[in-house]
């Protein structure tokens, strides 16, 4: 039976009593002034995010014996440069993905395929998509959307300047709407992926690359949505921990070896998990990796 609501009473603590009440809960600190700057500046809310997994009982909020601050921080900026890294490599899939969609249909239908309806599937679907690349056409202060308005009569530039005001979000959405399997695995060929498994891996890097674009954590989620694993790539997975982020940093590096041969953005990562000593069974790698 669920509780009726309750006020909120929680006082109000300076950054001194906070750090009181976090020793009072059993958590140490090396340097309490170096605590009290990253508190003034992180918020104390946001770094509790971090601490949670030392928590031996969340009901008290006492922690695990040795549980210390520095040790929270370092998990905090684990998380952060994680984040970084992963929006390093989704800017490069994105930049890509843009650029195979627009060259495939344009070659095939000619410079405006995104205004011939007939190519989509779901035309209200197809409708609001357009009308929201139309609000991003008519909102951008790219010169060279300035250029084409200047110069031409069309209200939609050519499909290969369109992509370039397209989100993640919305090329996902693009790719999806294509109404031929041929057409989206002309795309989706390039990076020896079947459509399928692409539109899927698109949806599910849009959602962790809002999570890093909003600064949430990241490092222990449990991802709300799987992809599709290649049939050629099973192996490489870890089919027990689907929502961990182990499969998709091995999906990024399949796209990434795709579009940059030369990447070192896996051994980036792995450098990065070391230089923290990161837990790997947490991010889903297997228990003896």
């Amino acid at each position: 039976m669920n509780q009726p609501p309750i006020t909120y009473s929680k006082p109000f603590l300076t950054i001194v009593q906070q750090i009181e009440q976090l020793k009072s809960r059993g958590m140490t600190f090396a340097d309490e002034e170096k605590a009290k700057y990253y508190l003034e500046n992180l918020n104390y809310y946001r770094l509790c995010a971090y601490w949670l997994p030392f928590e031996l009982e969340h009901h008290t909020h006492t922690f695990k014996e040795g549980t210390t601050f520095e040790r929270v921080l370092e998990l905090y900026i684990f998380d952060r440069e994680l984040r970084l890294l992963m929006l390093d490599a989704i800017e490069r899939i994105e930049v890509s993905v843009r650029s195979r969609f627009a060259y495939e249909l344009s070659q095939k239908y000619g410079s405006h395929p995104h205004l011939d309806e007939t190519i989509f599937d779901s035309f209200s679907h197809y409708k609001k998509t357009l009308d929201k690349l139309q609000s991003e056409i008519d909102r951008s202060k790219e010169p060279f959307i300035k250029h084409f308005k200047q110069k031409y009569s069309e209200c939609f530039p050519p499909i290969w300047a369109s992509v370039e005001l397209m989100t993640l979000g919305q090329v996902s959405n693009w790719f999806n709407l294509i109404k031929l399997r041929q057409d989206r695995q002309l795309i989706s060929k390039y990076y020896d992926l079947d459509e399928k498994v692409l539109a899927s891996f698109l949806h599910h890097l849009t959602i962790i690359r809002n999570i890093c674009a909003h600064h949430s954590v990241l490092w222990n989620k449990k991802l709300t949505l799987e992809f599709k694993i290649p049939k050629n790539m099973q192996d490489q997975f870890n089919k027990d921990q689907k929502r961990k982020l182990f499969n998709t940093f091995v999906m990024i590096e399949h796209l990434m070896n795709k579009i940059s041969a030369d990447n070192q953005w896996r051994t980036r990562v792995e450098d990065l998990i070391n230089k923290y000593s990161i837990d790997k069974t947490i991010l889903g790698y297997g228990e003896l990796i």
